[in-house]
């Protein structure tokens, strides 16, 4: 177990673009049914198609909260085609299923020791409590694994960034500088707890993320690197539309980014899909919530006469993997897709 008594970055660690090769997704099982208070069981096809699809590419690592958990879920695996070989289960207590934001940030150094950060996590500025279970999941994990601790002593969450893996972080203005996360640390600091602690030189802003976004606004709903000088962010169309002029915002404050090297951020539009609703409840449907494994994209589709093309457009970035997608409407009863639902731990 490597001890680290500075900053990560200072000692080369940093977290890896999420193309880089993986040795587990990481999961928290479904089981809060506050999170889809009409209904749990629907989400349950397109939650094991992820499954499916991961146990083509990589080990998948689920926390459970104990035995009985463990058997529920794997009765729910009759008829599907799951390697069960590539599953892990951990008996780690959680409240909720956005491993994404609650799980371990493994970062990894050039001599190939692994680390896990364990940000201070609070249901996206307390909305939904309890959330010690959830909080706990770094420790816990880092612990099972036998890797190193590492806490920032702030409130992150793994959705709010996104990383190109060559030195440069994305990410909102309107989650980090929120009051509701840190409201005592300026935007200065934050900016160095993120290069300190992620091992990044730079930090992109943007301002703000989508209609129906319980998060405040996310960054892997709206923009995310495909590669270390590339992304892609969703755009609306229809200027009646109210994410019509954020997100256009959001484009242009792109096409003025720079990298590293001075060289400028090279820029890929998705199209959004039509406006969805559960009863009077808009939803954050984005194409942007994608989650790379090892062989594939996992791609949200919608039923919606955009989810070809967002389909067509992620396979001419990604020519090396499967482009697969997948119903997310259930799920996105619960505020999230499948990158929420994600957690990628590098080799």
């Amino acid at each position: 177990m490597t001890k680290i008594n500075t900053s990560p970055g200072s000692k080369g660690y940093f977290f890896p673009a999420e193309w880089q090769v993986h040795r587990a997704t990481w999961l928290s099982w479904p089981h809060n049914k506050n999170t889809w208070p009409e209904g749990i069981e629907t989400i349950f096809d397109s939650y094991l198609r992820l499954i499916e699809e991961l146990t083509k590419w990589e080990m998948v690592c689920i926390n459970v909260r104990d035995q009985n958990m463990e058997k529920a879920a794997l009765s729910r695996f009759k008829n599907r085609h799951i390697d069960h070989s590539k599953v892990e289960f951990y008996y780690h207590a959680t409240d909720d299923a956005w491993c994404r934001d609650h799980g371990p940030c493994f970062l990894v150094n050039p001599n190939g020791d692994k680390i896990v950060l364990d940000w201070d996590y609070n249901a996206w500025g307390g909305k939904y409590p309890p959330y010690h279970s959830d909080n706990a999941i770094p420790g816990k994990v880092a612990f099972e694994l036998g890797i190193e601790l590492i806490k920032p002593g702030m409130v992150l969450e793994g959705g709010s960034v996104d990383f190109n893996g060559a030195g440069t972080a994305l990410t909102t203005t309107s989650c980090l500088l929120n009051s509701n996360r840190n409201p005592e640390i300026s935007q200065a600091a934050i900016e160095q707890k993120l290069k300190d602690y992620f091992g990044v030189e730079q930090v992109l802003w943007l301002e703000q993320g989508i209609a129906g976004d319980d998060t405040d606004g996310h960054i892997d709903t709206i923009t995310r690197f495909v590669s270390p000088d590339t992304v892609v962010t969703i755009l609306e169309e229809d200027p009646f539309e109210e994410n019509y002029h954020p997100l256009l915002e959001n484009l242009e404050a792109l096409k003025q980014m720079k990298l590293l090297d001075g060289e400028p951020l090279k820029v890929i539009t998705l199209p959004m899909p039509q406006p969805k609703y559960h009863g009077h409840q808009r939803l954050p449907a984005s194409y942007a919530n994608f989650y790379i494994c090892n062989g594939a994209v996992l791609v949200p589709t919608f039923d919606d006469p955009n989810d070809k093309l967002a389909i067509a457009i992620l396979g001419k970035i990604f020519k090396s993997r499967k482009i697969i997608g997948i119903n997310s409407l259930e799920i996105l009863r619960g505020l999230g897709s499948f990158h929420c639902l994600c957690q990628q731990e590098p080799f």
